[in-house]
C-alpha cells in the first residue's frame, strides 16, 4: 500500500510490513561468516522477531563439518540421486526402531538444488535429483553447504510439498503468504496523521516514525496453501517481509540496486493509492522427455511483480494504473534476483521453494503415485513425520523508515508470495525435451544394484 500524505514540511517516511535484518550468508567457493548473523524466533503469541548470533559459532560449526567431510554423504556432487520411496522406507525402519530420522535424512543427503524429477517403471522409484555437498546447521539452524553456502533443500520442505500435491487428493491451487495492515491499525494510523498535519518539522522525523508504528500496530500474516507452522512457511513470510524493506530502503542488498523510495516521485503517485508488490515464479522454465517420466527445471530467477502484473488463476490482474517507480524497483530485482539468491540466502531458499513445489505438482500430475503403487504411508502422517513444528507466525511488528525528501508522506505497505506451481506444466509453458537430454541424465545412474537401505546414489 502507498498512502500519502501532503505535509507543510519536507519529508518522506516509508513503513514495512515488518523489520528483519538477516546478513549474506551464501558465497561462491566459500563460505563467510564474519558479519554478524541474525534469524527469526516466533514467540509463544505468534509474533515475529529478530535473533542476533555470535558469528564465531558458525565458524566453529564449519570447521567441524569440514573435518568430517571425508564421509560419503559430505562428499561432492554435481548430480545426486534421492529415492523418495527407498527414502520413506528407511525412515520407516528408523522409527520403527524407536530412532528418528537421521541428519542425513532431513538434509535430503546434501542436495542443494532440485533440478531433476525421473520415474524408473523397472524399479517403480520416484526420483529427484541435483548437486549435492557435505552440510552444517548454522547458528539460525539451517543447513548450509560447507563448500557453497548455498541452503539445503530440507525433507521437511519437501514432505510440505508432496502433501500439497498428495496422491490421490485434489491439488493445491495456489501456495502464498500475505503480510497486511489491519483495518484498526490503519484507521489509527490516519487519525495520527490527521493529528499532526501542518505542525511537523525536520527534528520530528523519528517521533513521528515512533507514532506510525505505534499506531499501525502489528500487521497480520495469513497462508494459503499449506501449514503455517512449518519451514516452508517461515522461508516465505521472511522472503517477504525482506524484499519490502528492501523496496522502502530499511535494508540494503550487497548488490547495486535502487529502491523503490529511492525511485519514486511523490508528486506522481496519486494520495491514498495501493502499491502492492509480490514474488511469484517465472512458469516457463520446464523440459520434459517425450515419455513424461524425465522433467528438468531449469535454473531460473523469480519475478517480483506490482499487483497490475501479478498472474491470478492464468491471468493477469491489472489494475489499471501504472507506477513507474515500481516497475522500475520491480523489474531491477527481478533482473538481478539470480545474484541476490547467490549472496542473500533467504532468496535462494525462497527459489529453492518453488522448485520444490513444481516437482511435487508433476509428480502428483504425472501420476508417478499410481505407477509406483505408493501412497506415501509414512510422509504422509504428520504423526510420524512432523514438519509442523515451528510456532506460526500470525502478527508482525511494523518497522518505521524516515527518509526527507519533498513534502510527502510515503508508506508503501502490502504484498507477499504467490506461487501456482501447475501453471509451470501447463503446455505453453512446457518445453518437450525431443534431444533426449533428460533421459540420457536419467539412464546415466539409474537404482539398479542398491544395496540393502539404500537411498541416495550419485
Amino acid at each position: 500500500m502507498n498512502i500519502l500524505r501532503r505535509f507543510s514540511a519536507p519529508f518522506v517516511v516509508a513503513i514495512a510490513a515488518i523489520i528483519i535484518a538477516v546478513p549474506a550468508a551464501g558465497q561462491d567457493t566459500n563460505v563467510d561468516f564474519a558479519q554478524p548473523i541474525a534469524g527469526v524466533d516466533v514467540d509463544a503469541a505468534g509474533v515475529l522477531k529478530v535473533r542476533q548470533f555470535d558469528p564465531r559459532l558458525a565458524q566453529q560449526r564449519l570447521a567441524a563439518a569440514r573435518a568430517q567431510a571425508d564421509a560419503n554423504v559430505m562428499q561432492p556432487s554435481k548430480l545426486r540421486m534421492v529415492s523418495l520411496n527407498r527414502l520413506e522406507a528407511a525412515i520407516a525402519d528408523r522409527l520403527a526402531g524407536g530412532e528418528q530420522p537421521t541428519d542425513e535424512m532431513r538434509a535430503l543427503a546434501g542436495l542443494t538444488s532440485l533440478q531433476y524429477v525421473f520415474y524408473y517403471p523397472e524399479t517403480r522409484d520416484i526420483v529427484v535429483a541435483g548437486p549435492a555437498e557435505g552440510f552444517v546447521a548454522d547458528p539460525t539452524e539451517r543447513l548450509i553447504g560447507i563448500q557453497t553456502g548455498r541452503p539445503v533443500v530440507l525433507l521437511d520442505d519437501l514432505v510440505t510439498a508432496l502433501r500439497a500435491y498428495a496422491p490421490g487428493q485434489k491439488p493445491t491451487s495456489i501456495i502464498s503468504v500475505s503480510i497486511d495492515p489491519t483495518p484498526e491499525g490503519l484507521q489509527q494510523m490516519n487519525r495520527f496523521l490527521a493529528s499532526v498535519r501542518h505542525r511537523v518539522r525536520p527534528s520530528d522525523a523519528q517521533r513521528l516514525a515512533a507514532g506510525l508504528k505505534e499506531n499501525l500496530g502489528l500487521q497480520t500474516v495469513t497462508f494459503k496453501g499449506i501449514p503455517s507452522s512449518t519451514h516452508f512457511a517461515r522461508v516465505l513470510v521472511e522472503a517477504d517481509y525482506r524484499m519490502k524493506l528492501v523496496g522502502i530502503g530499511l535494508e540494503k542488498l550487497p548488490v547495486r540496486m535502487q529502491s523503490y523510495v529511492d525511485r519514486a516521485n511523490p508528486n506522481a503517485v496519486a494520495a491514498n493509492a495501493m502499491e502492492r508488490w509480490y514474488f511469484q515464479p517465472n512458469y516457463d522454465g520446464i523440459a520434459v522427455s517425450e515419455d513424461g517420466l524425465a522433467m528438468k527445471i531449469k535454473e531460473r530467477g523469480v519475478q517480483l511483480v506490482g499487483e497490475n502484473e501479478r498472474v491470478a488463476a492464468g491471468n493477469r490482474v491489472a489494475s489499471g494504473r501504472v507506477n513507474k517507480a515500481s516497475q522500475a524497483f520491480c523489474r531491477d530485482f527481478t533482473e538481478k534476483f539470480p545474484v541476490i539468491a547467490e549472496r542473500v540466502r533467504v532468496y535462494a531458499e525462497l527459489r529453492q521453494l518453488i522448485n520444490v513445489a513444481i516437482a511435487a505438482a508433476y509428480i502428483q500430475e504425472q501420476d508417478f503415485y499410481g505407477q509406483a503403487a505408493w501412497d506415501m504411508p509414512v510422509l504422509m502422517d504428520e504423526s510420524k513425520v512432523s514438519v509442523e513444528t515451528h510456532t506460526a507466525p500470525e502478527q508482525v511488528e511494523t518497522a518505521v523508515n524516515a527518509i526527507w525528501r519533498g513534502n510527502t508522506l510515503m508508506t508503501p505497505l502490502g504484498g507477499g508470495v504467490h506461487m501456482q506451481p501447475r501453471l509451470a506444466l501447463r503446455s505453453d509453458n512446457l518445453v518437450v525435451d525431443q534431444a533426449g537430454e533428460n533421459n540420457k541424465v536419467k539412464q546415466s545412474a539409474g537404482p539398479a544394484d542398491l544395496g540393502d537401505g539404500q537411498w541416495w546414489w550419485d
